[in-house]
């Protein structure tokens, strides 16, 4: 069975606002993802979150909420993702 074109349509718009979101926070003061994380988690944001896509606090949120849920190297990237970021929080 092929896909509906709508569906490959609406599975690229999601991706790319997904791609966007990921550059949206790269620019900004609030939690930044690696370029590691983005790769190993899109599919994890996609399966957990994706009603959350664009709004990026969100998706962070839902991450952090269904961690048990991440797959296990989406999980270890995320940790370490945020471990440094609470560093740099407590520098400041």
């Amino acid at each position: 069975m092929t896909a509906r074109p709508t569906t490959t349509v609406r599975k690229i718009n999601l991706s790319l606002a997904f791609a966007a979101s990921f550059c949206a926070i790269s620019s900004t003061a609030s939690f930044a993802f690696s370029s590691e994380a983005q790769q190993m988690c899109t599919g994890d944001a996609f399966r957990l979150c994706s009603s959350e896509i664009p709004n990026i606090p969100k998706i962070t949120a839902c991450m952090i909420k269904h961690r048990a849920d991440l797959s296990s190297g989406c999980r270890a990237v995320m940790d370490r993702d945020l471990a440094a970021q609470k560093g740099k929080l407590a520098a400041k």
